[in-house]
């Protein structure tokens, strides 16, 4: 028997070399010894070719190859095999119906979830929730690698040589579509004809009630939580089955129709030259031209449809005439209002007292702006020529354009004046 460690320490330093095999191995399911050497020498260009040797011999002393019996020829231990393959997303395509059963086997699981939870039996419970979560992690790992296979494919088909018929191109394509897309896409239906969301949705409001059922008795936390988990492993499910089935049927989907447009292309061209052969070109082509491969293309420039409104336009210009206006000798060109500071001084000594500076300014000199009007009441106020008293209730005054809500202010003759 095969000692683990001392075969993943094995892979651990051969991992090149088995990786290169991992690949050939699409092609050559067992290998013989002139089949290896050059791959060690590829991994291993500095060494002799009696080194290569032992090498060999290592890895057959390991077990990461095996003899097969009857001969002798070599294959990847199955086990290292898969475990690459699922490392390297170098897996070939499952079989659709693998993942049929899988899903088939969570029905009969959530079965037993629910007798068991009837009966309450404790132990069956447990058992059918550990055996729901390793389905759910085989069906898990299947989507994902299915998924990268397809993909894989997909790049193959396209990178391959285009020289090759195209059904021969994409007969892994087609292959792959009809034997696992197809078939995935009723399984995941989701009408009443579909398996996949049916049974997941089952054992998902089944988990639920369990997790339910259980804090209500009072189950152990651990239990609980297992269970809740479980749970959530479906949900996850159910997402990872959407998007996969959507990544496949977007990259296989445009290739298959590539390959029928062709055949209806391929059929048209070759019912066309049998009637040309049958009946000749005369009377198979009519007066018509050729069809489908000949395209007629004008030669002639024109000037569209833009440029020639642009162009009448341009002609028909004529140059806007603007009136410059006269120079007024008697308007400020600062637009400023000139006051008579001295004249407005002795009016307002001679009209002292006043209860409210701004009415009587707004009064006495209407021509003024408002602007000025202000400047100059709170220039009056801070004088030292009279008395100024504040009142004790607030006015409006409304000038030209703006209301003026304010304390007023009242001005009075000083003492030093009252005696003059």
């Amino acid at each position: 028997m095969t000692n683990p460690r001392s075969l993943i320490h094995a892979l651990y330093l051969h991992w090149d070399i088995i990786e290169s095999l991992v690949l050939l191995s699409r092609e050559f399911p067992a290998f013989e010894q002139e089949q290896v050497l050059p791959v060690i020498a590829r991994c291993a260009p500095t060494k002799s070719l009696e080194e290569h040797e032992a090498v060999l011999r290592q890895l057959a002393s390991s077990e990461l190859l095996q003899i097969l019996p009857r001969g002798t020829a070599l294959q990847i231990h199955p086990l290292i095999l898969a475990f690459v393959r699922s490392l390297t997303r170098e897996h070939e395509l499952g079989l659709s119906e693998v993942l049929r059963a899988r899903v088939e086997a969570v029905k009969n699981a959530t079965v037993k979830l629910n007798e068991s939870l009837q009966a309450r039996d404790t132990d069956q419970l447990r058992l059918a929730a550990v055996q729901l979560a390793e389905l759910f992690r085989q069906i898990s790992q299947q989507l994902d690698q299915d998924r990268h296979a397809i993909l894989e494919l997909a790049e193959r088909a396209k990178s391959a040589d285009a020289n090759l018929p195209i059904a021969r191109r994409y007969s892994e394509v087609l292959a792959a579509y009809d034997e696992y897309v197809a078939p995935m896409a009723e399984m995941m239906d989701s009408g009443p004809a579909g398996t996949f969301y049916r049974h997941l949705e089952s054992a998902e409001h089944a988990l639920d009630h369990a997790v339910e059922t259980l804090t209500v008795q009072g189950a152990l936390y651990t239990q609980r939580l297992a269970m809740r988990q479980v749970a959530f492993q479906a949900k996850e499910l159910r997402r990872l089955g959407r998007e996969v089935h959507k990544q496949c049927s977007d990259t296989l989907l445009p290739l298959r129709e590539e390959i029928r447009q062709h055949n209806a292309l391929s059929s048209a061209i070759s019912q066309l030259l049998g009637r040309v052969r049958k009946r000749g070109l005369g009377r198979s082509l009519g007066r018509g031209g050729l069809p489908v491969w000949r395209r007629d293309m004008p030669r002639r420039v024109g000037v569209g449809h833009e440029v020639l409104a642009i162009m009448g336009e341009a002609m028909r210009y004529q140059p806007l005439r603007l009136d410059f206006p006269e120079e007024a000798a008697d308007v400020d060109p600062l637009g400023l209002d000139r006051v008579d500071e001295p004249a407005l001084l002795k009016a307002l000594a001679s009209a002292l007292p006043i209860d409210n500076l701004l009415h009587w300014l707004f009064d006495g000199y209407p021509e003024l702006s408002d602007l000025t009007l202000l400047r100059l009441y709170h220039n009056l106020i801070d004088r030292q020529d009279w008395q100024v008293a504040l009142a004790d209730d607030s006015c409006q005054v409304d000038l030209h354009t703006v209301r003026v809500t304010h304390y007023p202010h009242g001005l009075s003759k000083t003492s030093k004046q009252n005696a003059n």
